[in-house]
């Protein structure tokens, strides 16, 4: 082997090692977000508590929702079922209906978040089931899915509504991933009929899409460390974010929806919004769209309107919700 072989195989050698180097450090970066945000840590507390008791807004709501819970705490019970091997806890507001709204909160968000959205619905004529998802509050797991492994538990806890506490109908109300969740749930080949109808507030097109918005807003390298989160949130849970999401699987919804956005969404941005909801083929959709609010704090910041429009749009279907 001559010199100039020599120098190019030790280019070679080095060059291969630096691919290889930046490839296990940005899996590394990876693994650490990962862990921090799509995960529940080990040892973690389990807790009912204001995930942002800084942000005013966020805790304001928490307040109010706690208000509610106690204002209608004689007509509560608590209520838990058990799906792959965990144990999933929620509670069952009964106020004498005969149909049923689940409200899915937005990741890593307990129960206690879903008491500030029920209102509506109560006035509306639903009984309220607020949960605990997986991984969250004083339920079992470790994992978040963005709704691929949480659609399964909707459908279970959409079946004790229906078999055993007298319900016709369950409607879902997501708020952001739990809008995810709500419309998996809807588009499950196997969902029963009962499951009438959805609002989404704040649903965005692609979770990798929203998740790369917050990765430049943490001030984190988007590319490629945000694709290999969704590679180990794939590898953990069986989601694959990268390609599937609400986008696609609205394609599939033929139940009624309404969609709830702010012009000022952040992360659900409003142009990107306006194309799920073109790609909705359910032949019962609306779309709302409120003035102020950001993502997640839309009810806050409009609360009249926000719960006149969800109480006009199930009494205009009620005879299919």
């Amino acid at each position: 082997m001559g010199p100039l072989e020599i120098v190019i195989l030790i280019a070679g050698i080095v060059l291969g090692s630096g691919i290889v180097f930046s490839v296990v450090f940005t899996f590394y970066v990876a693994g650490r977000v990962y862990d921090k945000t799509l995960i529940r840590p080990d040892g973690e507390e389990r807790a009912r508590k204001c995930s942002a008791p800084d942000d005013k807004e966020q805790a304001e709501m928490f307040r109010r929702g706690l208000d509610w819970a106690e204002l209608y705490k004689a007509s509560m019970k608590p209520i838990e079922i058990e799906n792959d091997g965990l144990r999933l806890l929620g509670e069952y507001y009964d106020f004498g209906f005969t149909r049923s709204v689940i409200i899915l909160p937005g990741r890593t968000e307990s129960l206690a978040y879903s008491y500030y959205y029920a209102e509506p619905y109560r006035k509306a004529g639903f009984n309220v089931l607020v949960i605990d998802s997986r991984a969250t509050g004083f339920s079992d797991g470790k994992y978040y899915s963005m709704g691929e492994l949480e659609k399964r538990d909707v459908i279970k806890w959409g079946r004790l509504l229906h078999d055993s506490l007298g319900n016709n109908s369950v409607f879902l109300h997501g708020i952001c991933i739990g809008s995810s969740t709500a419309v998996y749930t809807m588009t499950e080949p196997d969902v029963p009929d009962y499951f009438t109808g959805m609002c989404a507030d704040g649903m965005y097109k692609n979770f990798f899409e929203t998740f790369r918005l917050h990765m430049k807003e943490w001030n984190k390298p988007a590319f490629p460390v945000a694709y290999e989160v969704m590679i180990i949130l794939r590898k953990n849970t069986g989601a694959n974010c990268l390609t599937y999401g609400p986008y696609k699987a609205v394609k599939k919804l033929k139940k009624p929806i309404l969609f709830l956005y702010t012009e000022l969404d952040r992360y659900s941005l409003p142009p990107e919004s306006r194309k799920l909801f073109a790609n909705c083929t359910s032949s019962v959709k609306e779309i709302h769209w409120f003035k102020k609010g950001g993502h997640s704090h839309v009810r806050i910041n409009n609360e009249d309107e926000y719960d006149d429009t969800i109480c006009d749009f199930v009494a205009r279907h009620s005879g299919v919700l």
